[in-house]
């Protein structure tokens, strides 16, 4: 059984860190919990009342400062929810390439020497936007049912299948500034650990979304849509001829909560077994243009745009293959995606301001 632990989660006050402490907190393993946020992110402010209520201690503080963390107590693990986690990051006006480097590449090595001085263990969620870009904008695709699949017969490159893309394909540049950022931040976590005998896990994850999520058009792609269509916003299929059948895997936060459990007590495992896809694979894999048809079932009819324009870095079908995930771990997503968008409906019906709140303009 797992003895309760002192764990710090990192950006505490955004969904995924939100959602992971709220998941800890009513687990009732007394594990006791603590975190930090900069609060920089619109909509963080909403979760501050509720973790206080659970019991979670929050702490202000930003990453890329290191003396904000001298206040942080001692802990057995780190799990490393910080980052901005726009593909678009660096490149579309919102911050600089530099804050973006500073944010979550420095950030990462702000708490690796965080870990290192308290001798904890370090878990990075990362993310599939690690894989290499050209040969997953190149892949040879046939829309099937309103969505994008690997084309029948068609040659695949190496670390990829029907059943999605796994930890052997190519993490090769380009792979975005915010892919760069977070690969790098992999290798350095890796380092650190052998370097100095810390534990380290880094768990790639697939789209993440659920109740609460922070939705913008690059990011939290699945609550944007759902709230926008609830609110009758203008929505449009960017890129691959404007119609909406580019394709991504779609998992919920909660379903880490399982191997989270296990890495926290886990040994030492070789290098190759500290890195692993997370996510819903193929049986949650999503099109935009299926998510309008499952938006228009559940919400009423809304009429969907279409700008052929391409957009940086935007690939027609991304799906993680998390067999490695299975075998080394028995892990299985367990959440499915019609429950996960139902969830985010109920959210969005109650939170009628919550594009506003989240990601204004």
């Amino acid at each position: 059984m797992l003895r309760p632990m002192r764990i710090l989660i990192s950006g505490v006050c955004g969904f995924v860190g939100s959602t992971l402490a709220r998941a800890f907190a009513e687990a009732g393993a007394g594990h006791k919990l603590c975190g930090f946020d900069n609060f920089i992110r619109p909509g963080s402010e909403t979760n501050r009342a509720e973790l206080k209520k659970l019991g979670v201690t929050l702490f202000h503080g930003d990453l890329r400062a290191a003396s904000d963390l001298e206040a942080l107590p001692a802990v057995d693990w780190v799990i490393d929810a910080a980052a901005n986690p726009s593909v678009l990051g660096g490149v579309d006006g919102r911050m600089s390439s530099r804050q973006l480097v500073e944010h979550n590449l420095g950030g990462t090595v702000t708490m690796l020497e965080f870990c290192k001085q308290h001798r904890a263990g370090f878990i990075l969620l990362s993310t599939s936007r690690v894989y290499s870009i050209a040969p997953l904008a190149a892949l040879p695709t046939e829309p099937v049912g309103g969505a994008f699949r690997p084309a029948s017969g068609a040659a695949l490159p190496p670390g990829l299948s029907a059943a999605g893309v796994d930890e052997t394909f190519s993490t090769c540049a380009p792979v975005s500034l915010y892919g760069a950022t977070k690969l790098a931040s992999e290798i350095l976590a890796l380092e650190y650990g052998e370097t100095f005998g810390l534990p380290v896990f880094i768990n790639r994850c697939g789209l993440l979304a659920g109740a609460g999520q922070f939705g913008r058009p690059d990011q939290g792609i699945f609550a944007y849509w759902i709230n926008g269509w609830l609110r009758r916003r203008p929505l449009k299929y960017i890129g691959f001829g404007g119609t909406g059948h580019q394709v991504r895997d779609c998992l919920h936060p909660r379903d880490l909560m399982p191997v989270l459990a296990q890495q926290l007590s886990a040994p030492k495992l070789a290098a190759g077994e500290r890195i692993a896809n997370f996510s819903g694979g193929t049986a949650s894999a999503m099109s935009l243009r299926q998510l309008s048809e499952w938006c228009a079932a559940s919400l009423g009819p809304h009429a969907v745009a279409a700008d052929p324009t391409p957009r940086p870095f935007d690939i027609p079908w991304l799906v993680l293959d998390h067999a490695k995930a299975t075998r080394l771990w028995r892990w299985r997503p367990a959440i499915p995606t019609p429950a996960i968008l139902d969830e985010i409906a109920v959210h969005a019906r109650a939170h009628p301001e919550w594009l506003e709140v989240s990601a204004p303009l």
